[in-house]
């Protein structure tokens, strides 16, 4: 079982039912509902995260609606055990979890999710499988202002609770009930099985309903218990653009308080967008509008300044990110040195190793490039596939030319290097250390090291030189 400090002490196992079989027409999307994004992940992988961290056995996934392209998307995204069972067609809540029922043995607690409610905290879930004891039918509960739209929980004169009514069958004293069913529940999977076996679809909705076993359960003598929380977010389904819209601000907003927690200083935490997984030592800063996607590793004291873009890349200590700077490691990463000043309004692109005091400025783009420590790219300038050594100062407008049109080249600039502004690097070319290119040059050759070397036109002046005048007109 889980090593949790909040893991139920029961030595069942645990499997998870996760509903996804949904078309969401509210979306009014082709993209299948569960597989719309939160935090930069499908919803649906935000509950397979939480599965995989109550140390389920398996997950049983029921897909319908883009059941192939959902299915894809499950196996890419984790290594958790998964088992697909599709729900085809769709007859209700108690007709989906029928369609699992051969996938899950007798002896677990089978805990049933839905895979468009993201933000459930997997110690709300140890909470409700403890509550369960393996034994007993336990509901994830919440009191609601206006429960309109939930399954209403009827409970007996002493507390127990005795059913769960469908809002469209609900009566208008059930009506008035606060306490609703989250959708959420753990049940013994014999029992389970046992239950599902006797659903009928006599409603309003002609459907299946999941809610009904609680009604067998009381039936039979079983015990059904809930576990009532206050965090709404948590039960919280999507539904429509609307909905996910408010989830995804809920969920920004959770993260912005965990960071600040751990001594991040954020601008504005209502502006930060975090769509992937980001670390921050201490005494980092972020200013406002900044998007951080894929893995970013943030050292102590790095400052980020407004509306930057940050995706894949390690930032060392001490480094300073100014406005509007876009960073994009992808697959390859970036990593900016301890000390180095970036921006405003540059781009880093996958590839790029800055080390230590590295310092590159505005509209400087850089790609598949070694930067030594202490070297400098200010102004307006490009390098891709460039290995440059330490001191190097690369002028404003200048470029390394790496494509021939077939294929890539790389450019050596060794070590205290001066390249003047406007040049041109025709790869593949070394400058020499310590040597210098004149302004407006486009070298073509290695140079040596120490040299001036100037490749560009002779300068003439044409004496008393008129300049054409337009013809007069008609």
């Amino acid at each position: 079982m889980s090593s949790n400090n909040n893991a139920p002490d029961s030595t069942m196992p645990i499997d998870v039912v996760i509903m996804a079989a949904g078309k969401g027409t509210r979306m009014k999307s082709a993209l299948p509902k569960v597989l719309h994004r939160i935090g930069g992940r499908a919803l649906l992988q935000h509950v397979l995260d939480t599965a995989a961290s109550l140390q389920a056995r398996k997950a049983v996934v029921i897909t319908g609606h883009g059941a192939a392209e959902v299915e894809v998307t499950c196996q890419s995204a984790t290594d958790f055990a998964l088992e697909f069972a599709r729900q085809e067609p769709q007859l209700g809540t108690g007709h989906a979890v029928q369609q699992a029922l051969p996938h899950l043995a007798d002896d677990g607690v089978v805990v049933v999710l839905s895979g468009d409610v993201p933000l459930t905290q997997a110690d709300t879930l140890f909470h409700l499988i403890a509550a369960s004891g393996g034994n007993k039918l336990a509901l994830l509960t919440l009191e609601m202002p206006d429960p309109t739209g939930y399954g209403r929980i009827e409970r007996t004169a002493n507390g127990e609770v005795k059913a769960i009514v469908e809002h469209k069958d609900a009566t208008p004293a059930q009506r008035a009930i606060h306490e609703v069913y989250s959708g959420i529940m753990a049940v013994p999977a014999t029992a389970l099985k046992r239950w599902l076996a006797r659903l009928d679809n006599n409603n309003a909705q002609k459907e299946y309903y999941l809610t009904d076993i609680v009604r067998f359960a009381v039936t039979d003598g079983e015990h059904v218990v809930a576990y009532k929380i206050t965090d709404a977010v948590q039960v919280a389904g999507v539904n429509s653009p609307v909905q996910l819209a408010q989830l995804e601000r809920a969920f920004q907003l959770s993260v912005a308080h965990r960071l600040m927690e751990e001594g991040v200083r954020l601008a504005d935490p209502a502006r930060l967008d975090v769509r992937g997984d980001l670390s921050c030592a201490h005494d980092v800063n972020i200013d406002v509008n900044c998007v951080f996607m894929g893995q970013v590793n943030l050292g102590e004291g790095v400052s980020i300044g407004a509306n930057c873009v940050i995706a894949n890349a390690v930032i060392e200590a001490g480094a300073v990110i100014h406005p509007f700077t876009h960073i994009d490691g992808e697959k390859l990463g970036v990593t900016v040195g301890a000390g180095s000043l970036i921006g405003p309004f540059a781009r880093l692109r996958p590839g790029a190793r800055l080390a230590a005091e590295v310092h590159i400025g505005n509209f400087v783009e850089v790609k598949n490039t070694t930067m030594a420590k202490g070297s400098k790219a200010n102004h307006l300038a490009y390098l891709g596939d460039a290995t440059v050594g330490e001191r190097v100062n690369y002028g404003a407008g200048s470029i390394t030319a790496n494509y021939d049109g077939a294929n890539k080249h790389r450019t050596v600039i060794e070590a205290d290097v001066h390249v003047g502004s406007n040049c041109v690097l025709i790869a593949p070319v070394t400058l020499g250390a310590g040597g210098t290119v004149g302004g407006g040059s486009t070298i073509t050759k290695d140079t040596p090291p120490g040299a001036l070397s100037v490749a560009r036109g002779k300068q003439v002046s044409i004496a008393n030189w008129s300049r054409p005048q337009k013809a007069p007109k008609a």
